[in-house]
């Protein structure tokens, strides 16, 4: 009897040893197969690719036009409109470029008894600016030309061409691969010129603010 209690003891004892090790074996092998289990795909999103302003581009733009004649009390306003080109080269956040615009313009103003308006203009200018993402913050300045155009009772006329300067600043934004658009603001100073119906010289100075879109070759 007492071998027979010995034995089972004894037994009982092994069970637990081998239950023991079963479960060591069962905790060792659960992180493996875990990780054998199939998990749902989760991709982390990837930042937009950087916008490249290298190169030459084409664009239009539209905007409103104000300023005075010098020597004269008039101050032509109105509608202006065109179309601009140009090229960049672009270091790291740093772009540099140039660019030359054409426009027309509505804008007159009649002072009694004489009538200006600055019918045309256009610009040949330098660009420099900084680049943050997909946005460039820039300044501008250069050559500005246009024409003079002056009426008096009678439908007399008498039209110039005058020689200036422009500068300015503005922001461009890449809104698709090769398409951006853009708001500026252009001081033009175009310098006087004698006119024989006003006996003096007369020049015109004017503020344009514009919106433009360009593509980019």
């Amino acid at each position: 009897m007492s071998l027979g209690g010995g034995n089972r003891g004894e037994f009982a004892m092994r069970k637990m040893d081998l239950a023991a090790a079963a479960l060591a074996v069962v905790s060792l092998l659960a992180p493996a197969r875990a990780a054998d289990i199939p998990r749902p795909y989760y991709a982390a999103p990837t930042p937009l690719a950087a916008y490249s302003w290298i190169g030459p581009y084409l664009g239009v733009n539209l905007g409103y036009q104000w300023g005075e004649v010098t020597n004269n009390p008039a101050r032509p306003k109105g509608v202006a409109g065109g179309v601009q080109g140009g090229i960049n080269w672009q270091i790291g956040q740093f772009v540099l470029g140039a660019e030359t615009d054409i426009q027309l313009s509505s804008a007159d103003d009649t002072f009694a008894p004489w009538k200006f308006s600055n019918p045309w203009f256009g610009t040949v200018r330098a660009r420099g600016g900084v680049v943050l993402n997909n946005w460039l913050f820039y300044g501008t300045v250069g050559l500005a030309y246009g024409g003079g155009e002056l009426e008096v009772v009678g439908n007399l006329t008498e039209s110039r061409t005058h020689i200036g300067w422009a500068g300015g600043f503005g922001a461009e934004v890449g809104f698709a691969r090769n398409w951006s658009a853009k708001a500026e603001y252009l001081f033009v100073d175009l310098a006087g010129r004698d006119y024989s119906l006003t006996g003096t010289s007369n020049g015109f100075e004017s503020n344009l603010i514009r919106l433009g879109v360009n593509y980019r070759f």
